[in-house]
């Protein structure tokens, strides 16, 4: 079992930065930790680095998310593809504003209250039991309606996103690889705040040829003159070109 401790990031810190600062005045002053791909599986004590805003924690054996409540100038977290499988022990985290979460065993998003900064949302790939979806807590997706302007939730398995719509200011939403049914209930719910979504490969594909009443064009010089549709076809499509979707 490899912890995250104060030991193992003094181990790791380059004597040339410190100068003549001792180590913990060189920790209590530390911005940024990179700690991707060390077979992580305890985040331990960090409480001296109090200055920290960027915490890099990929691609580890990391099972819960404690002892952050210090962090609270951290901006940027990036815990994709650990076992990670509840979200937890986020909201002391005031100041954060892009949370990656990709890859782990996550199966409601909830628990983000009081993160009012939080403009990008990143929990694509869950790997979930064989039927089962991503949801959506209610609470902590109106706690979002007023800051989250990238949210992806790719792969998986969603077949509807009527709930998102409390999304307010979302500008980018990355549905691919999902179960979307019907090209209405994207449209109906998305298109008026959205410059631009993203559904490549999803059932919806299936259903497009079958929808008289839209109109294909060519894409506009500028995304953000409009809200856009951006269908990327699968690459087996070969008679058929990504196109923008105009309503």
């Amino acid at each position: 079992m490899v912890r995250l401790t104060l030991d193992l990031v003094a181990k790791n810190i380059n004597q040339r930065n410190r100068k003549e600062e001792s180590i913990t005045q060189y920790l209590k002053k530390i911005t940024h930790l990179n700690f991707s791909n060390r077979n992580i599986d305890i985040i331990d004590d960090l409480s001296v680095c109090k200055n920290l805003s960027v915490l890099y924690l990929y691609d580890n054996n990391i099972s819960q998310i404690n002892n952050l409540s210090f962090a609270t100038n951290l901006t940027h977290l990036y815990l994709q593809n650990n076992s990670i499988s509840c979200m937890e022990n986020l909201r002391s985290l005031r100041k954060l504003e892009k949370l990656y979460l990709g890859g782990n065993l996550i199966a409601v998003v909830e628990c983000l209250e009081g993160l009012d900064e939080l403009r990008e949302l990143h929990i694509e790939s869950q790997r979930l039991p064989l039927g089962e979806k991503l949801l959506f807590d209610p609470r902590t997706l109106q706690s979002l309606a007023n800051s989250l302007s990238i949210l992806n939730i790719s792969n998986n398995n969603i077949d509807e996103i009527r709930e998102l719509e409390v999304l307010e200011n979302l500008t980018q939403l990355i549905a691919v690889d999902n179960q979307l049914l019907h090209v209405k209930s994207i449209y109906r719910y998305t298109v008026q705040m959205l410059y631009r979504l993203q559904i490549v490969f999803n059932v919806i594909l299936k259903t497009m040829e079958k929808e008289p009443q839209m109109e294909s064009r060519e894409p506009s010089s500028s995304l953000h003159s409009e809200p856009h549709l951006c269908v990327a076809l699968p690459s087996h499509f070969t008679s058929l070109k990504p196109q923008f979707l105009h309503l």
